[in-house]
């Protein structure tokens, strides 16, 4: 009889969630209903995580996180200006669409880039502040 292999960890698997219709969100890693509050968080982790639904397996995750936004957005104050707010719904649409959306990328990188670098040298000025210290 031979033994059977052990499974592999699953430890860098995406996290499941799936959307019912009834709006609630069932993450398959806990086994429980989570809000968007616990998926905000699992953001702030930079976990990786997916949403679909539950009846048809479509993809769902970026509209959950346009949701957050808008929560957030509504909440307390807001990121957006209503002049960007418009200029990227004109976008839609256009032959910028996919130009605005690349732009918005880039610009995206470029300031967690200089985000880091400023990390980085307050690390080096104050290194027992705990500045520059990258949590994942």
């Amino acid at each position: 009889m031979a033994l059977a292999e052990p499974k592999p960890k699953m430890e860098n698997q995406i996290r499941l969630i799936k959307k019912y219709p009834n709006r609630r969100l069932y993450d398959t890693k806990t086994s429980s209903y989570i809000t968007l509050a616990d998926v905000k968080q699992m953001v702030l982790k930079q976990e990786d995580f997916q949403v679909v639904d539950a009846k048809s397996g479509e993809e769902l995750t970026r509209q959950i996180l346009l949701q957050i936004i808008l929560e957030e957005e509504s909440a307390g104050s807001p990121m957006f200006s209503s002049d960007l707010l418009s200029q990227m719904i004109r976008s839609y649409g256009s032959a910028m669409q996919g130009l605005m959306g690349s732009y918005l990328e880039q610009s995206k990188n470029l300031f967690v880039k200089m985000q880091e670098q400023v990390g980085k040298q307050a690390g080096t000025l104050f290194p027992l502040a705990g500045f520059g210290v990258n949590k994942k």
